[in-house]
């Protein structure tokens, strides 16, 4: 299961987890506990950990090809009134390309977590690594007016 590591601050969230599909619910709660305790409304929570959510999913999907021992790490903080997560894998993914422009086919699945990220998160970047890839995505906590 997703553990935090021990060099985690209250502004900083460290943890690493297997590509076991049983792993991205309680990664997605911690990630939502922390930032519910950083002032982020149940709107925003609920978008953040979708997100992560998916991302992790298409890390074991796409960059693990399903097998469930391969590492992930992820690292999230919150600097001033915005929330920054990185998602770490070895893998053999390709970075996305652009959103698809056509609707999505309800009876073909998938393809619905690239949109989720680009629609709920403020940035989203994709940073090849050698092998790997590193996703970071980040979201403004909005303060009522």
């Amino acid at each position: 299961m997703g553990r935090q590591t021990s060099n985690d601050s209250p502004g900083a969230l460290n943890l690493r987890a297997k590509s076991n599909t049983a792993e991205i619910a309680p990664i997605r709660r911690q990630i939502e506990a922390f930032v519910q305790g950083h002032g982020f409304d149940d709107r925003a929570t609920g978008e953040i950990g979708l997100c992560v959510n998916e991302a992790i999913a298409n890390i074991i999907r796409h960059a693990y090809r399903g097998k469930a021992d391969q590492p992930i790490e992820v690292t999230a903080s919150v600097v001033d009134d915005e929330f920054e997560v990185s998602l770490r894998d070895w893998g053999e993914g390709i970075q996305p390309g652009p959103l698809p422009e056509h609707k999505n086919d309800p009876m073909n699945p998938g393809g619905l977590g690239l949109i989720c990220l680009g629609r709920m998160m403020d940035r989203v970047a994709f940073t090849p690594q050698n092998p790997g890839m590193l996703l970071e995505m980040s979201k403004k906590r909005f303060r009522p007016g």
